[in-house]
């Protein structure tokens, strides 16, 4: 028989903690963990293969089909991922000797018997929360490392003297505190196992309204964000992706890559992840905004909600009435007719969704109108005469053209006017199929179309929005182009649609004749092909696969809760970005007003009650896990110098490196010598977006091998932004720029070291 190897892996050093007496226990619990992973991954695979081959079906059972096999794919993806390892650490509760052992994911055996909690019930929670002034229930609490799936240290705290009887192996430092001192990689590494007390409260707050987590550098706002919406999606049914799911909108294209794998880690991928950026289409081609104050006019509500205004210029009913001649007399189509049809428009509805409802509604009504007597009596929708009316008598097939054919239905006058060429063309110009890029390019290159969708700018700022090419898209063009594209909807979508209903129109048509074939041919006693034409066959013979689909766009549509990091830096123009996705007004809000470049005077609450979110309740991280004394003694001077009142949080522990100061010629060295020194570990060389600085980052790089090469970052104080590196070399700090930015985007940098940084100045002019 094969014996299995233990899942302790304990070096030398830590014999003490390999007594039988502290760990046997957890070898028997971990044995029945490994035996429920197998039968359940069996159990799973078996399952999925079966609705797999299983027949589609139609409908609900179609459906259903398709969600359990995504939910069976998920947890076995999960489990696969996964194996012991999945145990985070265990509870001893007071008045129990029976340990909970904490998972990332709930599992029982075969007899019912929990062998893991997952980390986000309630039950959990003390794994967490506990602390010696709120055990909490707690007698003691064991997180594990895991290294290459087995056990390679863990940490044991005490809540009461009970639980000191040689049960627990204590150590002079955490859990937490050894896991910070740790090398950095490529992508965010696993914290689950040591979130703490203040983080882990805020992670389980609930989801109504808007929830803010102002916190600096290092005192884990982004684990706070990503672990929060992973208990969100567990916790609150009202999240998940049958309601709309949870949209995460991070800082930067490297900030999502850095992140990319903390979610599947927590169980949760179908977390929509993206920038704002990745919101709009145009941001492929759009560039920096040459101009700050057409940027800083483009950032305000006022112009989004112009885009509004925009739109409704093509929303107008027609001020004539029109007459439409049919075989069956004349029909007028009035003003109130007009007005009544435009109306009818669901307000939630975008312009070119709604072009069809309003013009189904004006069939209806002209439709509905038509009388035995006749709708052209000579007299406009209000009771006024009007010029050019139809004059009554005979026409040229001796119809009265007041009058009425009594054979017409009401189905064949409506197809009538529905293909009349006059009232469609009426209509279209009425409410004409819209571009969104083109009601924001006309208002570059219109200024009488922009000062009547902007009434309350200026001459002199309506000549300053005004470009040659209306159509050079910048990113401050890009909350605008969302808008309009909320407001008009997708024009290719429309043309989507059209095809779709003329494919079924066409196939409807076919099909008809083929029912009449058989029919025709049916020499049966009970005429069963007549049959065919009930609704039931009719609807059974539609193929919906083999017609053009409509793919709505993925991040477009309603979110049931937003989180976003970095907040502080969203103009209010973006954040209505924001808003129309969300329209529960369900947020979570992670940020720092001192690392707002363009300043943050206000409160959390007084800036989101003026872009429209109200309710907001703010929760403060104080305490620096990350970033240790020694740099922080150094950055805090930098940030108080311009922003006095910044939440400079207190760093928990020292790396015993200090700051070194030093030329730019030196850069390269410092680099290749920390990387031949540091096995592993990441460096970034954070410095200004042009210039000598930039061209000497770019030389660095160039010199070091594919491997080094690997290890290192160049990037520039913005998109250093919610990253962190063991070593950090700020190049010429001072080209970072004056005021605020400047000593915003210092303070940044510097606070990115987990370990060390290194401040590179250019030398003095002799």
């Amino acid at each position: 028989m094969t014996s299995i190897t233990s899942v302790f892996d304990l070096p030398d050093r830590l014999a003490a903690k390999a007594d039988p007496a502290l760990i046997a226990g957890d070898e028997a619990h971990f044995a029945r963990i490994r035996s429920s992973l197998e039968s359940t991954v069996a159990e799973l695979s078996a399952r999925l293969d079966a609705e797999r081959r299983a027949t589609g079906g139609a409908g609900q059972q179609a459906l259903d089909r398709d969600l359990e096999i995504h939910r069976v794919s998920a947890r076995l993806r999960t489990l696969r991922r996964f194996g012991l390892d999945a145990c985070l650490g265990r509870t001893v509760p007071q008045g129990d000797d029976e340990p909970l052992y904490i998972g990332r994911f709930g599992l029982t055996d075969g007899d019912g018997r929990r062998l893991l909690v997952d980390w986000r019930s309630p039950a959990a929670e003390p794994f967490f929360g506990a602390t010696h002034g709120d055990p909490m229930g707690l007698v003691s609490r064991r997180r594990y490392r895991w290294t290459r799936g087995r056990i390679s240290d863990y940490w044991d705290e005490v809540f009461t003297a009970d639980g000191l009887e040689g049960r627990a192996a204590l150590d002079d430092q955490s859990a937490f505190i050894a896991s910070l001192g740790s090398s950095r990689s490529a992508r965010m590494r696993d914290v689950l196992g040591t979130i703490q007390a203040d983080q882990d409260a805020i992670i389980r707050a609930g989801s109504r309204g808007a929830l803010v987590v102002d916190g600096g550098p290092g005192t884990g706002t982004t684990v706070v964000a990503l672990h929060r919406t992973a208990y969100l999606l567990y916790a609150d049914p009202r999240l998940d992706r049958r309601r709309g799911g949870v949209l995460f909108v991070g800082p930067s294209a490297g900030y999502l890559a850095y992140i990319d794998d903390v979610l599947p880690s927590l169980g949760e991928d179908g977390v929509q992840i993206a920038t704002l950026r990745d919101l709009v289409v145009e941001s492929a081609v759009a560039v920096g905004e040459a101009d700050p104050d057409v940027a800083a006019l483009k950032s305000t509500v006022e112009l989004v909600t112009a885009i509004e205004r925009a739109v409704a210029v093509y929303e107008r009913p027609p001020d004539a009435a029109l007459t439409v001649e049919t075989p069956w007399g004349g029909i007028r189509v009035t003003r109130r007719d007009w007005a009544e049809a435009f109306d009818a428009r669901d307000a939630a509805t975008s312009h070119n969704d709604a072009r069809d409802e309003v013009w189904q509604e004006l069939l209806t009504i002209l439709v509905d109108g038509y009388d035995e007597e006749g709708r052209d009596d000579g007299r406009d929708g209000e009771g006024h005469d009007e010029e050019g009316l139809d004059e009554e008598g005979p026409d040229e097939d001796g119809r009265d053209q007041g009058g009425r054919d009594e054979e017409v239905s009401p189905a064949r006058l409506r197809s009538f006017l529905a293909r009349d060429e006059e009232l469609r063309a009426a209509f279209s110009r009425a409410w004409p199929v819209l571009d969104p890029e083109g009601v924001v390019a006309d208002l570059w290159s219109n200024p009488d179309y922009l000062q009547q969708s902007a009434p309350g700018l200026t001459t002199r700022q309506v000549a300053l929005l005004q470009r040659r090419e209306p159509r050079a898209w910048t990113v401050a063009d890009l909350p605008l182009l969302d808008a309009a594209r909320g407001l008009v909807g997708d024009p290719q979508a429309v043309r989507r649609r059209r095809e779709r209903e003329s494919a079924l129109a066409a196939e409807g048509e076919a099909r008809a004749r083929v029912v009449d074939d058989l029919i025709a041919a049916d020499d049966s006693e009970l005429l069963v092909m007549s049959m065919l034409r009930g609704q039931d066959a009719q609807n059974s013979l539609v193929d919906d696969a083999a017609l053009p689909s409509i793919d709505p766009d993925l991040l477009q549509v309603p979110f049931a809760h937003v989180v976003v990091d970095e907040a502080q830096e969203l103009s209010d123009a973006e954040w209505q970005m924001l808003l129309r996705r969300c329209p529960s007004r369900s947020f979570t809000i992670v940020g720092d007003r001192a690392q707002a470049r363009q300043g943050f005077a206000e409160s959390w609450r007084e800036r989101l009650h003026r872009i429209g979110l109200d309710g907001v309740t703010v929760a403060t991280l104080s305490i620096n896990y990350r970033t240790p004394e020694e740099v922080m003694a150094e950055a805090e001077p930098v940030i108080r110098a311009a922003v006095p009142d910044a939440n400079v949080p207190v760093s928990v522990r020292r790396s015993g490196v200090p700051v070194v100061q030093g030329l730019i010629g030196e850069l390269e060295a410092i680099v290749s010598g920390w990387l031949q020194t540091h096995a592993e570990g990441i460096a970034c060389v954070i410095r200004s977006e042009g210039g000598q600085s930039a061209e000497v980052g770019r030389r660095v790089l160039s010199g070091l091998g594919s491997r080094a090469r690997g290890r290192l970052r160049l990037l520039t104080p913005e998109s250093s932004k919610g990253l962190e590196f063991d070593l950090v070399v700020l190049v010429d700090p001072e080209s970072f720029g004056d005021g605020v930015p400047g000593a915003v985007d210092r303070y940044v940098a510097m606070t990115r070291a987990t370990e060390q940084i290194v401040v590179l100045t250019t030398p003095p002019v002799p």
